[in-house]
């Protein structure tokens, strides 16, 4: 498992979301997932000092993932967890190193 480098986050953020979220917290790391044999996964952490349990999370890479799945998710206090899984069905899959970029959202009514 390698964890994400380059860690880049600009604090939290509010405006753009029209009161919906308290804190809005981008950050975008690199990361190189190990091959995956099918069915086979790799969860990577990145620090996001802010981030807390209950926060929402969306990711995106700038490479194509296609026949992977990826889910991220707040696993602790300023913790962000992002599992790569090979769903392709047609043997192992290697990713090439990327840059993921992302938001965690901490909705009002939390």
């Amino acid at each position: 498992m390698a964890n994400g480098t380059s860690v880049v986050s600009k604090g939290p953020l509010r405006a753009q979301w029209q009161g919906l979220y308290s804190h809005v917290f981008p950050f975008s790391c690199t990361m190189d997932v190990g091959s995956l044999a099918d069915g086979a996964g790799e969860t990577n952490t990145v620090a996001v000092p802010g981030v807390a349990l209950g926060d929402l999370v969306e990711v995106a890479g700038n490479i194509s993932i296609a026949s992977a799945t990826v889910t991220a998710w707040v696993s602790a206090t300023d913790v962000v967890s992002i599992r790569f899984q090979n769903e392709s069905g047609a043997g192992p899959l290697d990713l090439a190193s990327m840059t993921i970029k992302g938001i965690a959202k901490r909705p009002n009514w939390v």
